[in-house]
């Protein structure tokens, strides 16, 4: 993974050149430096990330926290310890219904072999997985590209549904509205193959 982690850095060298507001941008965030996880199972990746969808980061963070707690033994729960835990136990660490739904889902299907194992995600491409595991109940395209970009390290991975990156092109190119998801994939092509690093430059977009 030090060759993936050093191709991220390299991508702002190459997204800098696509105009004056790209060059900007890396110029004021410095190299892209994605915080990878390679040996994340693909069941805790996508565990938490239905933590952390439509929350801030400090929110998820304390919640699947509260969950860890819950196996003070072990770095992360294995499928058949979520799925022995009661509703209510999930609950108390903060996940909504909807998410503790989710999370069983999740865990069985793991058990029943639709979720792979780290090896196995790492033999699928990209839109594989994504067509995989959106099969799963509260398990959108967003939450399998967080997994794509932070635990499998895919480079050309852009998340047109994530707010904040809709947020950050409008604020970089100083438009009054966000584009539309659709709008977004269409602008972002240029910007293949280093898409997931021009994702992580959007979020970190600073005041002009």
């Amino acid at each position: 993974m030090d060759e993936t982690a050093a191709a991220f850095e390299r991508a702002g060298e190459q997204l800098a050149q696509l105009d004056d507001d790209w060059a900007w941008l890396v110029e004021q965030v410095g190299p892209c430096r994605i915080e990878l996880h390679p040996a994340r199972e693909p069941f805790e990746a996508l565990v938490r990330a239905v933590a952390y969808q439509q929350l801030h980061g400090r929110a998820a963070e304390a919640i699947v926290n509260r969950l860890l707690a819950l196996f003070p033994a072990q770095a992360f729960p294995e499928a058949e310890q979520l799925l022995a835990l009661e509703d209510g136990q999930l609950r108390a660490c903060g996940f909504s219904g909807r998410k503790v739904q989710s999370l069983l889902a999740i865990a069985q299907a793991r058990l029943d072999g639709l979720v792979p194992d780290n090896a196995g995600a790492r033999e699928m491409d990209d839109a594989e997985l994504v067509a995989r595991l959106t099969q799963l109940p509260g398990v959108g395209r967003w939450t399998v590209e967080m997994l794509l970009i932070f635990s499998l390290g895919r480079l050309d991975i852009l998340p047109v549904d994530d707010f904040g990156v809709r947020e950050g092109y409008r604020k970089l190119k100083g438009l009054e509205r966000q584009p539309t998801p659709g709008a977004l994939a269409a602008l972002g092509q240029p910007w293949s193959p280093q898409r997931s690093a021009a994702a992580w430059y959007l979020w970190r977009v600073p005041p002009r």
